[in-house]
């Protein structure tokens, strides 16, 4: 019978009933001819057969490639929308990847042991089509919620749980007609995708069959490809564990139809989502048929037409965002911004030739570009996403981005870069609040120098980095200060603090370490090009401080690297010891540590233990 639909039939026969003749016809036959016949008629029917036939598969290969081409314009348009939302989330890139494939195993595997669904082909190719915007209303919710790492709060939980809403919302202010059926069934999928078996899902609690099955599949794939993967708020779950947790009702209950299917499909899955990525394969395919299409001159008007809708979508979805996205491509050497981010940025849409316009140079800084460039260069199949943060310049005002941007290869393992994706958020404020953090965090909060944790920490790597350079390690306090702060109080303590840190800032260079490490002691970490003992000595004269008409007076211990020691430990409790040396006669004066001074006790319980503790 296959044979039938490739090869035109003739019939000749000298039966004339109309019995014999239906039922050539109904066997499959083209024309019928009756004996007796003429050579000429014959040899005419034949030919015309021969081009019916030509045209008509002409005419179907015609209307299969317009149907391909539509419906691949489609998965590629979703598939790019979907990635809107999973950019946001920050999840792999492969999760509606395995959201389709377990989409289709699973209805394939409901329709070989249930009719109960009345699921055609076109239906289940519908659906896994459709599960792709299972997640689109989440490209409305804040990032600050989305991303959040660990538990929500309660209000928190509410607000994610409207993606689902706002999802069936997105889509039926779509422009395409309501009856569209890939648009309803996207819709269910949005809408009823959290639903549960026992009515305890949301947003409206259906049970059971009142879940449309589209919505009940993929919340099943859904659950499982989240339970296996990390995500910002949980670490991924072994392909057992996250069975045994969708099994025995951890993530809620599921069709228990569904669940076999799942049972069944066990060793399948593990095998199938295995896979990387299918871009490679679409691609490749995608390819071949645009370049026989252009060839034969096949793209119809009707085909480009589908592509400017697909374009315009996109745009909206875009502008929709508010958030900087951008393309380039390298073909045609043009970068591409979405609507709201050429206005928050001050650029153009639409930029020829980006690499050598002043304004883009001028907004991303050449370091930057480079540093960029590096960072394309290494990315691959396996690792294509990268994520950097940079300080970008906007009108004319410094301001730090983080920038996620993903190539995109013609599909051969070893292929070249078509085009880049990407976009560009404002983290200024966030940046400016950890700079914050962090400047409190290692600053003592009476004088604004390094505390006594961050020194140390600063020291050690210094002296770790093994360079071939000589340091010298100061400790000093302030002769008589007890006397002061006892007689004066600790507010006029204080200020003498202040004002000793801020002469000290005045008689060191940017590059030193000066930090207060207790009480009215500190600690100065430089650099000694030339002679240790000539750079403690001028660093000694330049400390004098007059303050409320008196002399402010200090004692000084100090240590060499490496001559004195090669750890932190061995300088501090060398310099130390050269402090209390001097302390111990005249005060006010200052020494450099030598064998001398190796049997100098320090008082117990005094600063050396504090540091060392540190």
């Amino acid at each position: 019978r296959s044979w039938l639909d490739q090869i035109a039939v003739i019939m000749i026969s000298a039966e004339t009933s109309s019995s014999y003749v239906d039922h050539a016809y109904d066997l499959g036959a083209t024309d019928y001819i009756a004996r007796p016949f003429d050579e000429k008629t014959v040899r005419q029917r034949v030919k015309n057969t021969i081009v019916l036939a030509s045209k008509q598969k002409q005419l179907e290969e015609m209307v299969t490639d317009q149907i391909f081409e539509r419906e691949r314009t489609n998965q590629v348009m979703v598939e790019i929308l979907s990635n809107i939302v999973e950019f946001r989330n920050r999840e792999s890139g492969l999760h509606i990847l395995h959201v389709r494939l377990l989409t289709e195993m699973l209805l394939d595997q409901l329709t070989k042991k249930t009719e109960r669904y009345n699921l055609s082909l076109a239906d289940i190719a519908l659906i896994v089509n459709a599960s792709a915007l299972h997640d689109i209303g989440k490209i409305l919710i804040p990032e600050t919620i989305l991303n959040k790492p660990g538990s929500l709060t309660t209000e928190e939980t509410a607000v994610m749980q409207t993606h689902t809403v706002l999802g069936e919302e997105i889509l039926s202010g779509s422009s395409v007609h309501g009856a569209e059926k890939l648009l309803q069934v996207a819709k269910n999928i949005c809408r009823w995708h959290h639903e549960k078996y026992d009515g305890r899902g949301y947003p409206d609690g259906l049970v059971g069959e009142e879940i449309p099955i589209a919505a009940q599949v993929v919340s099943l794939a859904d659950c499982y490809d989240a339970l296996t993967n990390e995500r910002v708020y949980k670490p991924a779950y072994s392909h057992e564990r996250a069975m045994e947790m969708i099994l025995n009702g951890e993530c809620g209950a599921f069709n228990p139809l569904l669940l076999r299917c799942l049972k069944e499909l066990e060793p399948k899955i593990k095998k199938e989502l295995q896979l990387k990525s299918s871009r490679e394969l679409t691609r490749r395919e995608v390819d071949q048929i645009a370049g026989e299409m252009i060839k034969s001159g096949g793209v119809s008007n009707r085909t480009l037409a589908l592509l400017e809708e697909e374009r315009q979508k996109y745009q909206f979805f875009a502008l929709m965002s508010n958030e900087i996205l951008f393309e380039y491509n390298f073909l045609t050497k043009i970068l591409t911004f979405s609507e709201w981010g050429a206005s928050k940025l001050g650029l153009p849409e639409i930029i020829p030739d980006p690499l050598t316009d002043a304004r883009v140079i001028d907004f991303i800084g050449s370091s930057n570009l480079k540093a960029l460039a590096a960072k394309i260069k290494e990315a691959t199949h396996e690792q294509p996403v990268i994520l950097e943060t940079y300080e970008f310049t906007v009108n004319g005002q410094r301001l730090w981005f983080k920038i996620m941007l993903r190539p995109i290869w013609s599909g051969q393992e070893n292929s070249e870069i078509n085009q880049i994706i990407g976009k560009i958020v404002d983290i200024d404020s966030e940046h400016q609040k950890l700079e914050g953090l962090k400047f409190r965090a290692e600053r003592d909060s009476l004088t604004g120098l390094f505390n006594a944790a961050t020194a140390v920490e600063m020291v050690c790597h210094l002296f770790s980095e093994k360079r071939n350079r000589s340091y010298v390690l100061c400790v000093l306090d302030l002769d008589f200060f007890k006397n002061w702060n006892d007689s004066r109080g600790h507010l006029f303590g204080n200020k003498i603090l202040k004002a000793v840190a801020l002469r000290l800032l005045e008689v060191t260079q940017k590059e030193d370490i000066v930090a207060r490490i207790g009480g009215d002691e500190f600690m100065i970490v430089m650099e000694s090009v030339h002679d240790a003992y000539y750079r403690v000595e001028k660093l000694f004269k330049n400390l004098r401080l007059e303050f409320a008409g008196r002399t402010v007076d200090f004692s000084l211990g100090a240590s060499v690297y490496p001559n004195d020691g090669l750890t932190y430990e061995d300088l501090f409790r060398k310099a130390d010891q050269a402090l209390y040396s001097v302390k111990e006669k005249d005060k006010n004066a200052f020494a450099l540590y030598d064998d001398t001074l190796s049997d100098v006790l320090l008082p117990e319980g005094e600063l050396s233990s504090r540091i060392e503790s540190d």
